[in-house]
């Protein structure tokens, strides 16, 4: 079972809209990322980066499994080993 997340949702959703604003201000996005994650106190850039790419599949700008898919997948499977 995954560790509830040490940091609040809103501090989430406002370090990724400020990727997004900032991502042409820098050379690539590892510097926006990094820059961003020292202005606000996230431990590491790697964290923001998985941040982003997770609202990226939710928005549909990016491939993969939503994060509604997958809680719907990980009901099916709970409801599967009950039965």
């Amino acid at each position: 079972m995954a560790r509830p997340s040490s940091y609040p949702t809103e501090l989430r959703k406002r370090a990724v809209r400020m990727v997004v604003e900032v991502r042409g201000d820098y050379p690539n996005e590892s510097a926006a990322l990094r820059a961003v994650a020292q202005k606000l106190g996230i431990g590491s850039a790697e964290t923001l980066r998985n941040w982003v790419r997770r609202d990226e599949i939710d928005s549909g700008q990016r491939p993969g499994t939503t994060t509604e898919e997958s809680a719907a997948m990980k009901a099916l499977k709970k409801e599967n080993a009950e039965l």
